[in-house]
């Protein structure tokens, strides 16, 4: 019997930020305009950070991230792109790429119309949509009551936050919503949980999108456990974290590393050795995309 793949689809999404959203979408960039990189914008962080704070823009380095591991054409502009300034003063540590974008948005109607430009000028077919087009940080609740605010405040916690939430609430990008309506695979992850996977789906608009659609919901672990308090949530944990955002029984497939997991997640969870062979910790993109390949088939024998 003829088994549908990746490539029979019309409409994917993945969502995501910077190094693991890049990685899934340049294993899929051969679908080409078929495919959509819905991108975190709450990081607070380095270049980024600095720019947020003088220029009240959104986080633009996951998308530059993500712009870089889709350039198939290196040239003069892909890889001033990637230009990151050394030595002291105003511009040591920042990267043009974010710059550049800055001063696209600047010039632009909208952020959306700096990263089609961009996107132009680096010869990307992948349509990459930040969640919103409006700034905003991650904000989280921890057990003592307390309320931090920023990403980078987060990743210092030294256990798991009770919840997260944006402040202030901002509007999901529409086009973002629109393509999660359209989609026939959705693939959150893999990347840092409460930092990178988590931000889009705090935007009501783009819960509602993934709850009330019919595409088959992949969720991409990470291959190893990460720094910071994310690290300290295991397999099922976030698995509850996702189903309270998106909707109970949504998530039709997980992918993770081989080893020991909770009975609970048996007909969900599908290992696979999918390391790149020089480093164990990144995914290798064939192995990625034949995973994602056998997910589209997983529940069904299951």
């Amino acid at each position: 019997m003829w088994q549908k793949n990746i490539n029979d689809f019309q409409r994917v999404v993945a969502i995501g930020g910077g190094h693991g959203l890049g990685r899934v979408l340049s294993s899929l960039s051969f679908l080409g305009a078929r495919l959509t990189g819905i991108v975190t914008t709450t990081d607070d962080g380095g270049s980024t950070g600095r720019l947020r704070q003088s220029q009240a823009c959104i986080a633009w380095g996951d998308m530059r991230n993500c712009l870089n591991q889709l350039v198939t054409e290196p040239s003069i502009g892909s890889m001033l792109f990637e230009h990151r300034f050394a030595g002291r003063g105003e511009l040591a540590g920042h990267n043009l790429g974010n710059l550049i974008l800055l001063a696209l948005d600047n010039l632009s109607v909208r952020p959306l119309d700096a990263i089609r430009l961009i996107s132009n000028m680096l010869k990307i077919e992948t349509q990459l949509l930040p969640m919103s087009e409006f700034p905003t940080d991650l904000c989280a609740r921890t057990a003592c009551g307390n309320r931090i605010l920023g990403e980078v405040s987060i990743d210092q916690l030294e256990s798991p936050p009770l919840s997260l939430s944006l402040s202030p609430r901002v509007t999901a990008t529409r086009e973002a919503v629109h393509a999660i309506a359209e989609a026939e695979m959705i693939i959150l992850g893999p990347g840092s949980f409460l930092t990178s996977i988590m931000p889009p789906l705090l935007l009501e608009e783009i819960a509602q999108a993934i709850s009330q659609s019919r595409a088959r919901l992949v969720f991409i672990t990470n291959l190893v456990a990460e720094p910071g308090p994310a690290g300290q949530m295991d397999l099922m944990t976030q698995w509850r974290w996702l189903e309270q955002q998106i909707g109970s029984g949504r998530i039709d497939a997980i992918i993770g590393p081989q080893g020991h997991y909770p009975a609970a997640l048996d007909g969900l969870l599908m290992t696979a050795d999918l390391g790149e062979t020089a480093l164990p910790h990144r995914h290798d993109r064939a192995r990625l995309k034949a995973a994602l390949d056998k997910a589209i088939h997983w529940r069904s024998h299951h």
